[in-house]
């Protein structure tokens, strides 16, 4: 992989990270709710729901590890899963709930992706 290829996977790896612990930690408090625009009311309802997409975002985290620094046989299968992954987990929250995912976390995936592949 390339210098460019390995900053962008694992700068996707970190935004992953920050929504790990956002879902995780922080849903109910200030920046959680600051981050997903929801109420305390609405926050408090959905801890347990937004603690398993944390969880499902600390997969992807895995994977893209895994591409950095997994066996090096394995590293682009890993990168390329994971980062596709997130493409499509991207372009579905985008659909579904706020377009800005699309930016936030699509857009970056797709650019390691084209990294990756190049």
């Amino acid at each position: 992989m390339t210098a460019v290829a390995t900053v962008l996977v694992a700068l996707v790896a970190l935004i992953h990270v920050y929504i790990v612990v956002l879902e995780m930690a922080l849903w109910t408090t200030p920046r959680g709710r600051a981050a997903f625009g929801t109420t305390p009311e609405f926050a408090a309802e959905t801890r347990t729901l937004a603690a398993n997409q944390g969880l499902y975002n600390g997969f992807l985290v895995a994977a893209l590890v895994l591409g950095l620094v997994g066996p090096v046989d394995h590293r682009f299968a890993f990168a390329v899963f994971g980062l596709s992954c997130v493409v499509v987990a991207g372009l579905y929250g985008a659909a579904t709930v706020s377009r800005r995912i699309l930016f936030v976390q699509a857009l970056p995936a797709a650019l390691a992706l084209v990294a990756v592949l190049v």
